[in-house]
């Protein structure tokens, strides 16, 4: 829907602080007086917005925002309708503040656990430096949030840096894969140490390989950010990216059901992973022990629950009460060791920790199809952003914030990796923000950036989520990662079922499933282990995309799209658009 639709721009004044007949407002404010008034008008227009009721409240009806979803409660905004702020509206200073805090709590669930995923269940970090993945976490997730909706004009081009929207950045979820197949690989040849009794033990050095070979390859999605997205359309179309959305959601559910066991550790552990999460812990269980379980149901059912009968408010930061929830009820009943609090400190910020950085060659291919894929995968959530934004979703303006969001997920990963942080990607989580709320002003994403690096530079923050029971992160995880296979399936859904897409789908999905299944179905079939270091990192690298299921898919489905024909069949003739003529493949 265009930006200029007559019922949205008069939707839009309505609710717009500029507006002219305001008789409070200094008259600076008025179009082309800000100029003609000078230094003056502008000192009396920022007195007037920072003292006035009208700039700090407006007419936005707040009690919307907190009215559960119960009846007799709601019967009042049963058919309400919210007042719509476009990106470029004043929006009332509380309000603000209100929903930029709102878009960064509905962000914490997906800020947290990919670093929490790496150092617990791929490094075994120990606790200090778990917290202090998680602070930079957010601090590099408010730095490229920021970035990404002031949208910098880069001098004398055509091009920019982020989308202009309040379009949120956080850490991807595809790193993951990568990291626990490569952490396997390394226990596995010796190169991360292991206790006499084979206990994995911490190995920062590998996280330091992993941030190091991210500095050499994330400039491929840099560069992708100057191909016409039109040409990225036709080579990874969304049969591909929705298959490699699907692949990653399963795959990560399996892991964030080991943490709602217990901890990946203790399955199958002995020794001092014998019990849930370890022998040390207030309440050690075994494995997927009914009271293990129960904390990840009381996390999985609070999020049922906020969706039902929770207030706009509630819903839109549901896996965040959810959590809580979770760290009250293991609180209550003793799961918690506070130790590592209490240790953490009051304020933290990047390079606290800092991890020895290497390069190493099995990574590089792995690496360089992820961020190539991430250059892709983010163009859907950035469609969805500017859709629910109301502004053009064609044409130049639109390509351009398509070519600045992919830009800015590049220097959001550059900026990451050299902060100890994960690589980033532009998120559509905040959708449902926008949505409820009605707000898409940058203001508020200026606001959410602030809160997010604010969450980051308190220590005691980071250090609640670490020291967590892993039974409620797990119970998170599978609702986060659970969404990740649906978007997926919402991509896959776009996709027109010609003869040719389910042949790819078949063929591509079958591998990553596999790999799903069977993780060590290829581990035989590259076995050097004589002294050429340079083919024996060749070889790992191979077995790392091979046994990582969505690279692996990309890779599949990328080559089968550019090489099989789009010859039409008679099962094409069956496929019908909305209209109920028949769809011919023309392109995917």
């Amino acid at each position: 829907m265009s930006a200029s639709s007559p019922s949205l721009e008069k939707k839009s004044k309505a609710t717009n602080l500029s507006e002219p007949s305001n008789p409070s407002r200094p008259d600076s404010i008025s179009e082309g007086s800000a100029i003609g008034e000078g230094l003056n008008s502008r000192l009396s227009y920022l007195k007037w917005y920072l003292t006035s009721k009208d700039s700090w409240l407006g007419d936005y009806d707040y009690l919307y925002l907190v009215t559960p979803n119960v009846w007799p409660l709601n019967r009042k905004y049963k058919h309400h309708k919210t007042p719509f702020y476009g990106l470029h509206d004043e929006v009332p200073i509380l309000l603000t503040i209100i929903l930029g805090l709102q878009h960064a709590l509905c962000m914490i669930g997906s800020i947290v656990s990919p670093p929490l995923a790496i150092a617990g269940g791929a490094f075994y970090l120990d606790s200090a430096t778990t917290q202090y993945l998680v602070s930079a976490a957010f601090i590099t997730s408010g730095i490229a949030t920021a970035l990404q909706v002031t949208r910098v004009h880069l001098t004398k081009t055509p091009f920019f840096i982020g989308t202009g929207l309040l379009s949120v950045v956080g850490p991807t979820f595809d790193i993951l894969p990568i990291a626990f197949n490569y952490t396997s690989m390394r226990y596995k040849d010796g190169t991360c140490p292991t206790a006499p009794d084979g206990t994995p033990l911490p190995c920062p050095d590998a996280w330091g390989a992993i941030l190091g070979s991210m500095l050499c390859t994330v400039w491929i999605q840099i560069l992708m950010s100057f191909v016409p997205p039109k040409t990225l359309n036709r080579i990874f179309p969304k049969v591909v990216t929705g298959s490699l959305l699907l692949l990653v959601g399963i795959y990560l559910v399996g892991n964030g059901m080991q943490n709602w066991g217990g901890s990946s550790n203790c399955h199958g552990g002995d020794g001092f992973y014998a019990l849930c999460p370890d022998m040390a812990a207030p309440k050690p269980l075994s494995w997927g022990h009914p009271k293990l379980i129960g904390l990840g149901f009381t996390v999985f059912v609070s999020i049922v629950l906020v969706e039902q009968f929770g207030s706009p408010l509630m819903k839109s930061s549901s896996v965040i009460i959810g959590l809580f929830v979770g760290c009250l009820v293991s609180g209550l009943t003793g799961y918690w060791s506070m130790s590592n609090i209490q240790a953490a400190p009051a304020a933290t910020f990047l390079w606290v920790h800092t991890f020895k950085l290497s390069v190493d060659g099995a990574l590089i291919l792995p690496l360089l199809i992820m961020f190539v894929c991430e250059a892709v995968s983010c163009m859907p959530d950035i469609l969805a952003t500017a859709e629910i934004s109301n502004v053009d979703i064609e044409g130049t303006e639109f390509n351009s914030r398509i070519q600045g969001g992919i830009l800015c997920d590049g220097l959001g990963s550059l900026i990451s990796a050299l902060g100890t942080g994960p690589p980033m990607v532009s998120q559509a989580g905040n959708n449902g923000v926008i949505s409820l709320t009605g707000c898409a002003s940058r203001g508020a994403g200026w606001c959410a950036a602030t809160f997010l690096i604010l969450m980051g530079i308190f220590g005691k923050f980071g250090a609640v989520f670490g020291s967590m029971p892993p039974s409620v992160l797990g119970g998170m995880q599978v609702f986060l990662y659970s969404t990740i296979a649906v978007a997926g399936l919402r991509v896959l859904g776009l996709v027109r079922y010609t003869r040719r897409n389910r042949f790819i789908l078949t063929v591509a999905l079958g591998i990553g499933f596999l790999d799903i299944v069977q993780p060590d179905w290829f581990s035989q079939m590259l076995t050097y282990d004589g002294d050429n270091v340079a083919l024996a990192g060749f070889e790992q690298g191979i077995n790392l995309i091979v046994e990582t299921p969505f690279i692996v898919a990309a890779v599949i489905g990328v080559f089968l799209n550019l090489v099989l024909p789009n010859n039409a069949s008679q099962m094409d003739d069956s496929i019908k658009d909305q209209s109920g003529h028949a769809v011919m493949e023309k392109e995917n």
